[in-house]
């Protein structure tokens, strides 16, 4: 019998592989499952498991603190599974678990793995060409156009939530997601609050958001090209230009003090990348139509991600957190809350 590999954190990997020859032996065969944690995520664990028939991945929730409104298995599994065979590439799905005794202790997700690299640190650009690097990411932005121009109800998403009134609902749950995870004060962070609270924008379009919208939330395959989008835990329907938003934070994220240590993109236009208004250009082409003035969304998404980092924080100062960098992730909030300052006043980067 082949010896079984040490579980990694929040994992049992000889109760997932029981649950799966069980349900889903298609995938299993009589190999014995190994699991390791794929390292980059900072809020859902992601496992890739080996050993099967193929290789497949494995989504749960954080370990430990865990807010109401988070981390909803079910809600990501629900749009990736919407999604197969439309324009957007997702990875396909295997299957959403529910079962005390099947790996994880709660609710989790399997899916097949794709095969691609997610390009999220300057060194990885040497594998590519300065042309490649702008086509992928011109990509990218054609790709989250694609996105906002499925019509919800044609793929089973037209109850994923509601369009009206959804900055305003975003305001107040990420609120409450500050209020749940405080641990210390940050003055800029509650600034910013309210002042977007202040300067709430008409919404133009709206469509299913995917709400981290990034290039480190894509896989790169052979070509190259997307092979997949991934991370859709904060996808439901909404104003489409959160997502420009969210995009435009993390093409300048290194530019942000502290932000390169704690996300360090691979955006890099000396290396071929475009710039984030030329990413703008090529979504509004595919769209055909032109975007609002994105200063108040960038300044949401460096507001919602602070706030999201100060929950990790929280985790960290309780030991509930997997992998490398976590000591850091407290000294790039107020940084971030600087930023949506600065978009609100109009001199962001």
């Amino acid at each position: 019998m082949t010896r079984r590999m040490p579980d990694p954190p929040g994992l049992d990997v000889a109760q997932l592989e029981a649950y799966l020859r069980r349900e889903h032996p298609d995938v299993v065969g009589d190999g014995t499952l190994s699991a390791r944690v794929i390292a980059g995520g900072r809020s859902n664990l992601t496992y890739r498991v080996d050993g099967g028939l193929r290789p497949l991945v494995v989504r749960r929730p954080p370990l430990g603190h865990v807010q109401t409104t988070a981390h909803d298995m079910a809600r990501e599994h629900r749009v990736i599974s919407a999604l197969q065979g439309s324009s957007v590439p997702v990875p396909p799905v295997v299957a959403l678990v529910d079962d005390p005794s099947a790996g994880t202790g709660g609710e989790f997700y399997v899916m097949d793995l794709v095969e691609g690299t997610v390009l999220a640190h300057p060194s990885q650009n040497t594998t590519y060409t300065a042309d490649e690097l702008r086509t992928v990411s011109l990509e990218l932005a054609t790709l989250l156009a694609e996105l906002h121009a499925i019509e919800p109800a044609d793929v089973g998403l037209a109850d994923l939530g509601r369009s009206d009134g959804y900055l305003d609902r975003q305001l107040r749950r990420w609120r409450t997601q500050l209020d749940g995870s405080r641990s210390r004060p940050v003055p800029s962070l509650d600034d910013l609050q309210e002042r977007l609270a202040e300067r709430v924008p008409t919404t133009r379009r709206s469509s299913i958001v995917h709400g981290d919208y990034r290039l480190d939330n894509a896989l790169v395959g052979g070509g190259p090209r997307i092979t997949a989008i991934l991370d859709w835990e904060m996808a439901t329907l909404g104003d489409s230009a959160v997502d420009l938003g969210m995009l435009g934070l993390y093409w300048h994220i290194r530019e942000i003090e502290g932000g390169g240590s704690v996300a360090p993109s691979a955006v890099d236009q000396a290396a071929g990348y475009p710039s984030f208004d030329e990413l703008v250009d090529a979504y509004s082409a595919r769209l055909g139509s032109s975007v609002p003035d994105l200063g108040w969304y960038r300044a949401f998404a460096a507001y919602k991600l602070a706030v999201i980092l100060e929950g990790i924080h929280v985790r960290f100062l309780g030991g509930d957190t997997v992998g490398d960098g976590f000591d850091r992730i407290g000294a790039l909030v107020a940084p971030l809350a600087d930023e949506g300052l600065a978009q609100l006043a109009g001199v962001g980067r």
